[in-house]
């Protein structure tokens, strides 16, 4: 079985730079699998259905399932990125 690598990346964000269309709900295409990667602090994850939140760190990504309605809260100082898999990344 091959390598499964992201098709693409975001540019690294933080508080301030993370986009307005992250921070409100949004949800990735058809066939697409997002992991969103802490690189430093928290970030909080929240999914809309069925509802629920997750606190992202630097050891514990979140993973963004196709067409599914989220968003995502800076706490605090952080970095983070998203990387796209057009397969179920392994490990998630």
């Amino acid at each position: 079985m091959g390598n499964v690598i992201p098709y693409r990346s975001t540019p690294t964000f933080d508080q301030t730079t993370l986009p307005a269309a992250l921070r409100a709900r949004h949800n990735t295409k058809a066939g697409v699998w997002g992991v969103i990667r802490v690189i430093e602090g928290r970030l909080k994850l929240t999914y809309l259905d069925p509802p629920s939140e997750v606190i992202l760190t630097p050891d514990r990504p979140g993973l963004v399932r196709p067409q599914e309605p989220h968003f995502v809260t800076p706490l605090g100082d952080m970095q983070m990125q998203v990387d796209f898999y057009d397969q179920h990344p392994p490990g998630h």
